[in-house]
This record gives structure tokens, C-alpha cells and sequence, in this order.
């Protein structure tokens, strides 16, 4: 039976023509990649921290995967896939990517003549860009975020499983919060409901555990009566990052100045799926739901609005005064809203993900907003 979580052929296939487009532009003869999350999104092979993989793609749409010698996949979206040895006699080396480097120019030694490359400026070291003597070098890594925006169904899969878990994880903490919760017990249950969930280890934690702030990891603390305990979540799961909160009431009795900052947040939700379509730009709506939440209290919220997810936690589009994205089909973005002070013990944050469609957005978190 074939697994409905794994990156498809046809999905990396699309992926891999969305670039090809780019680099005939470019007039790139290929692009050379050994970021991880790079890897899996260009040829469906997802990667622990314990390894430097490398993948390339020749402007004649030839893909090639340098993967550990002992891991070797059963399936991928490439032509070719050459091991390396990531270890010798079970020991993990730590010159991977000098590894990888020189299986890659054994199995194409063209790569010598390559007038124009691109890479991941970030992550090309000296090991990667000494096999192209003669190339001018271009820096792919913007256009690279770009593309990821646009998810295709097979990454959906992955981020709705993710955001599932997420659902489960909410699910257990309604039952299990009280004033004298150990803040590390909550963090173990819930990471313990996702592993179930989700039927694996996660590959990414995240977020927020801290009972009475507005973020951090888990403490020996134990939540108090009175408090807000505000759950910003992020599993991740093969590669792919949920990101969501809920914030609850820790005696299930929130204050009537607490109640009223959630329904003020609660409002943002509905702008944004009110307003949000495709060509809308981020800023303007980020300048919206701030103008809004300045009526409780100027300053009461004071970060960005929300971002892209994906291979990593942030991503564009970025709902933030630091950057001018406006949104496109297949974005798959958060929206966060939170109001902060003493008055509620410390804050709240809600934060729902969303799909942008040609028609608007689709709600990927129905789960409970409640205080309590």
C-alpha cells in the first residue's frame, strides 16, 4: 500500500519545471543544491541533521541525488543517485560535504566546464563551488524561497498531517490544564499525543510551552490560577512545519478584561478570510489588523502578524512591515494576532494557517478558539 505522506514524483517533477523555467531565464547551465530541506523539495528525498545530502539539475532537466551510502531511497525524482559514505565503520564523519563534493564530480565531471551555476550562496562552501572552475557563480537561493511558496498537493499532505497533529495536541491540553500543571508534564503529553498522532517521531519541536509569557520553552514551573497559557505549537513533520496557538485559561475561569482581548483577537480572522485573496499585499493587511488591535491598547501587540510555513518555520509570505510580499495561489501562511500586559496574566495569542486559493483563503486550523 502505497504512503500518502512522501513527496510524489509528479509533485517534485513540477517543482523541478518551475526551476527549469527559472534557470532558461537565467541561462544557467544548472543548479547545485546541498541545503536539506533544498534536497527534499527538489527530489522527494527527506534527510536528518545527521547528513549533507547534495542533489543537482542540468538545464536538460537531468537530476541528479549524492545521498548516504545507507540511505539510500526507494524511490526519488531523479535521474541518477550515487552514494557517498556519510560513515566509516558506523562512525558519522564530520567532511560530508567534502564527501558529497567529490562523488559529485566523479559522476559528472562536466561540471568542470559549466559556464553559469547556481547555488545557495548560504550553504556553498569552498568544497561545492571549487568544482566549477570556469562558471560564474548566481545566487539561486532567493528564487529557490520563491518557488517553495506555491505548495504543491503532495507537500499539502504533509502540512495538513502536520497541523493535525496539532488539533490532537490542543485536544489533550483542554483536558489535562490546571493550576499546579508542571509546565515540562505538558510539554511531554503533548509532544507524546503527536508522536501518536502523527505514528513517528516528529523532526521539529517548536514553539511555545511557558505558562503566564508570552512565549519560551517549558520550565519546573507549574501554571498558576488566574494565568493564560499560551501554546504556540510547531511539530514538524517529515520536513514539514506546522505553526499554530491557542491560548488557555489555566483555572478555566477567564477574566472578564481577558474575554474581551480574546473576542478583539478573534476579530482578526475574520478580516483576514474576509479580505485576503490573491495580489493583496501583506503590508496592507498587517497595517489593518494593526490599526484594529491598537484599539484595545497601542503597543498591546507588537510582532509581526504571520509568515509562510514549509521546509522551515518562517517563510514568505511574510505578514510583517519589513517586507512588501503580496499573496499568491498556494501560499500556505499563518496569521497570529496576540495582545499583551498584566492585566491578563501574560497575553494572548491565537494563530490560525491558511491556504490561499484563487478564490480567497481555506482555514486549515478548525480547531476551538476558547479561553476556556
Amino acid at each position: 500500500m502505497s504512503d500518502p505522506f512522501v513527496l510524489s514524483l509528479e509533485g517534485c517533477q513540477s517543482r523541478q519545471k518551475r526551476l527549469l523555467e527559472w534557470m532558461r531565464h537565467q541561462r544557467l547551465d544548472a543548479v547545485v543544491v546541498c541545503r536539506r530541506a533544498t534536497v527534499q523539495w527538489l527530489t522527494g528525498c527527506h534527510y536528518p541533521p545527521l547528513f549533507e545530502p547534495l542533489a543537482a539539475i542540468q538545464a536538460d532537466g537531468n537530476v541528479l541525488l549524492v545521498a548516504p551510502e545507507r540511505k539510500m531511497p526507494q524511490q526519488a525524482a531523479v535521474q541518477e543517485v550515487v552514494p557517498y559514505q556519510a560513515q566509516w565503520h558506523s562512525t558519522l564523519r564530520n567532511d560530508q560535504r567534502a564527501a558529497t563534493a567529490e562523488v559529485f564530480r566523479n559522476a559528472w565531471p562536466q561540471c568542470a566546464r559549466w559556464q553559469r551555476v547556481g547555488v545557495e550562496y548560504s550553504t556553498a562552501g569552498p568544497h561545492l563551488t571549487g568544482l566549477f572552475p570556469q562558471a560564474q557563480l548566481a545566487d539561486a537561493e532567493p528564487q529557490l524561497y520563491y518557488l517553495r511558496r506555491r505548495k504543491e498537493p503532495d507537500e499539502l499532505a504533509l502540512l495538513r498531517q502536520a497541523i493535525g497533529a496539532t488539533g490532537a495536541m490542543y485536544q489533550r491540553a483542554r483536558q489535562i490544564i490546571r493550576p499546579g500543571l508542571c509546565e515540562l508534564e505538558m510539554f511531554n503529553q503533548l509532544q507524546a499525543v503527536a508522536v501518536d498522532y502523527l505514528g513517528e517521531p516528529l523532526t521539529g519541536t517548536g514553539n511555545d510551552y511557558a505558562s503566564g509569557q508570552r512565549g519560551g520553552p517549558p520550565r519546573p514551573r507549574t501554571a498558576e490560577a488566574g494565568e493564560l497559557y499560551i501554546l504556540d505549537l510547531g511539530p514538524a513533520y517529515r520536513g514539514y512545519f506546522a505553526d499554530n496557538a491557542r491560548t488557555l485559561s489555566v483555572d478555566r475561569k477567564p477574566t472578564q478584561e481577558q474575554l474581551a482581548a480574546w473576542e478583539c483577537i478573534c476579530q482578526v480572522f475574520q478580516m483576514v478570510e474576509e479580505t485576503v485573496r490573491p495580489g493583496l499585499r501583506c503590508r496592507e493587511l498587517f497595517d489593518r489588523v494593526q490599526q484594529h488591535l491598537d484599539q484595545y491598547r497601542p503597543g498591546a501587540f507588537n510582532h509581526h502578524l504571520g509568515h509562510g510555513i514549509g521546509l522551515f518555520p518562517h517563510e514568505a509570505p511574510h505578514l510583517n512591515p519589513h517586507w512588501e510580499d503580496v499573496f499568491e495561489p498556494g501560499d500556505v501562511f499563518t496569521v497570529e494576532p496576540g495582545l499583551y500586559g498584566p492585566e491578563l496574566r501574560a497575553g494572548i495569542r491565537l494563530e490560525n494557517d491558511y491556504l490561499v486559493t484563487p478564490q480567497g483563503v481555506e482555514l486549515l486550523t478548525p480547531f476551538p478558539l476558547e479561553l476556556a
